[in-house]
């Protein structure tokens, strides 16, 4: 098969890619850099394997004529493209929107036009203030106000999914929709809020864990090759077509005890540092005190079980970095 990852220099889309060359499918990545690099997918394009498997585009999805003909030559589009992370949110609040609303519009209407499958990666985000546990692929969303441009990625994102269903329910496009939950592996970067690379660079450095708020607010991790499973998985699934996926974990842990954990996996000298929403992300910034998926869902539809626990992930992640 040819598969068309949009954002595949980035952290997942270079993990996607990797995945579909192995398993001797032709791949296409467009990716602009903004957030992705090339050094996430250069030990592919050295690999004499996939001389002739990889195909690397440096441009935006916005660029109609370069989808225009990738969408056409691909069997299946993988979206992963958007502006990705809390800091760099409320850094480029309008190429963040424009970027997520229009480059998803972009990539919906050629995919609709060549007929081709296109699996959408949103995200746990577009539930917003929700503190129940765990969060359901019906559940309501409640967000904050406009003036928090916090919100804007979880609104621009739930946008994405309504015009995704959209062109499902009026054209009859092939379409998934895949909410991941916080999903860390080696080659994340730290730099854009992420906070499992962010907590284990300042681990290794032994300096200061900064915890954001009061630390007791709660995530769950999924490890990145059992998110790709999970897509590739998705996109093979006749009965996902249509629908909406939960893709994360089930270990809940506080940020405080997340940061305590890896001082002790890195066998660090660094303390905890709490630092004020405000002071680390200024007036715009609210956050999510709960974040817990329910998989029943995709794991009826495809057996999806996380097989990856947090420890092992950090231990990963830590290995990586060191």
């Amino acid at each position: 098969m040819k598969i068309l990852i949009t954002g595949g220099a980035g952290f997942i889309g270079s993990h996607l890619a990797e995945a579909y060359l192995e398993q001797g499918d032709d791949v296409y990545i467009i990716d602009d850099l903004s957030t992705g690099s090339l050094e996430n997918i250069r030990h592919l394009q050295e690999d004499e394997r996939f001389r002739n498997q990889l195909f690397v585009h440096i441009n935006t999805i916005l660029h109609h004529d370069i989808m225009l003909e990738l969408t056409g030559i691909c069997d299946v589009v993988m979206h992963l493209a958007a502006a990705v992370g809390v800091q760099y949110i409320l850094d480029y609040p309008l190429k963040s929107i424009r970027t997520n609303i229009q480059g998803t519009e972009k990539v919906l209407e050629l995919c609709d036009k060549f007929k081709k499958k296109v699996i959408i990666a949103s995200t746990s985000e577009v539930y917003g203030k929700h503190l129940h546990a765990p969060l359901m692929e019906t559940d309501n969303v409640i967000y904050g106000p406009s003036s928090k441009f916090r919100w804007s990625y979880a609104a621009s994102k739930l946008m994405d999914e309504f015009t995704a269903l959209a062109y499902y329910r009026t054209h009859g496009l092939k379409v998934v929709i895949a909410r991941l939950f916080n999903t860390v592996g080696p080659r994340q970067t730290g730099a854009y809020g992420m906070v499992i690379p962010r907590f284990v660079s300042q681990a290794l450095r032994n300096e200061p864990l900064t915890v954001y708020g009061d630390g007791k607010q709660t995530r769950t991790f999924t490890y990145v090759k059992d998110v790709v499973h999970a897509l590739i998985e998705l996109a093979e699934a006749d009965n996902a077509v249509g629908e909406v996926f939960n893709i994360g974990g089930t270990e809940e842990i506080s940020m405080l005890d997340l940061a305590d954990k890896i001082i002790k996996a890195t066998a660090s000298t660094s303390k905890i540092e709490i630092i004020p929403y405000e002071k680390a992300f200024g007036k715009d910034f609210e956050d999510m005190l709960r974040r817990v998926p329910g998989i029943e869902k995709i794991n009826q539809c495809i057996g999806f079980d996380p097989k990856t626990d947090l420890d092992e992930i950090l231990k990963q992640v830590i290995a990586f970095m060191k």
